[in-house]
């Protein structure tokens, strides 16, 4: 058997490329109906609807209230796919809103009530839409880590943090990138301090509000208010959040997983670097897989890996060179890697 680590990707990984996902992938008809007549009965639109549209579209698509449900029901149709005959799961993480699907994916919330907790947070921070996020890197293209660097970035964001119309902190620490969120001011200021990259970055995340930080306090609340804690249960398979720390099956106070999701892991950073560190630490496995959609992902993992030193790995090539002759890294949105962890055929 081979021993696995799943890790659920957030919001951002269902694009234009992901359009019929659900189609394609998802493998229980009726269990994706029953999220179908959730969305319905809140007046939203059917997953099997917007997976199904003609065309992407950016406004609509990565809605908070539309992509988080989209992005849960491809991570968990991803999930069920797995040959667990050939595969043994050891633990389960996840990035950001993917937190949501891993509690789901280890039994600490069945499918039904994953979707009502991913579908209201998304809807939640929809309508608040508090600040925003930005990317911005840390490592070269070479991914080797760069201490030095990333202590000037931690420097300027503290700087622009202290200043009376600025709002700005690290949202998720991706390994390689972070991820910063915050005011609009606290998010220009930054912009205009810190050199272009590739013509890419800094990145400003489009529909993104400024998750994993104290600005989305009244989320929050509202989350406890909206989803009880008699959703959640001991998982069935060890968790690593986005602190690193491990919750493991029987020995986990669902009470307390309740107050982590929803309170800490919306206000504070999600280190999802450190939660790599520690699955890859604590549980060694052979294989890490990321759920679909999207293939994005991939790169923070990697990236995750090299700065906690795993099996010696240096830089991006050593990476590239260890996949291709005996890979530790599965994307199961990449159409020629998924097979080789489930039992489809001719995806």
């Amino acid at each position: 058997m081979t021993k696995a680590v799943v890790i659920c990707p957030g919001r951002g990984t269902y694009n234009k490329p992901e359009l019929g996902y659900l189609h394609r992938h998802f493998p229980d008809q009726d269990l994706l109906r029953s999220f179908d007549t959730q969305r319905s009965a809140r007046g939203e639109a059917p997953l099997t609807e917007l997976d199904g549209a003609d065309k992407f579209s950016l406004s609509r698509h990565t809605r908070g209230d539309n992509a988080s449900g989209l992005i849960y029901a491809a991570t968990l149709g991803d999930f069920l796919t797995i040959d667990r005959d050939t595969i043994e799961i050891v633990a389960i993480t996840g990035n950001s809103m993917g937190w949501y699907s891993a509690l789901a994916l280890a039994g600490a919330l069945s499918p039904r009530d994953g979707f009502e907790l991913v579908n209201t947070m998304g809807a939640l921070m929809q309508e608040a839409m508090i600040g925003g996020q930005l990317v911005y890197p840390i490592t070269g293209d070479n991914w080797v880590p760069e201490p030095e660097k990333r202590r000037e970035i931690m420097n300027l964001i503290a700087r622009i943090d202290e200043r009376d119309d600025c709002v700005l902190t690290v949202s998720i620490d991706l390994g390689g990138m972070l991820v910063l969120a915050g005011n609009h001011h606290g998010l220009d200021t930054f912009k205009q301090a810190v050199p272009q990259i590739d013509g890419r970055y800094p990145m400003v995340l489009a529909n993104h509000a400024a998750f994993h930080s104290h600005l989305q306090g009244p989320v929050a609340e509202k989350g406890r208010a909206a989803l009880s804690d008699g959703l959640f249960a001991s998982p069935d398979l060890p968790l690593v959040d986005g602190r690193g720390a491990i919750w493991w099956p029987g020995a986990t106070k669902t009470a307390a997983l309740w107050e982590y999701t929803l309170g800490h892991q919306v206000t504070e950073t999600y280190d999802f670097a450190r939660a790599i560190a520690v699955a890859a630490r604590e549980f060694a496995p052979d294989l890490f897989i990321v759920t679909g959609p999207g293939t994005t992902l991939g790169g923070a993992v990697a990236q995750s890996l090299i700065a906690a030193d795993w099996q010696g790995m240096q830089g991006k090539d050593d990476f590239k060179t260890r996949q291709q002759s005996d890979p530790i890294l599965i994307s199961m949105g990449m159409d020629d890697q998924r097979g080789r962890v489930t039992k489809e055929k001719n995806t």
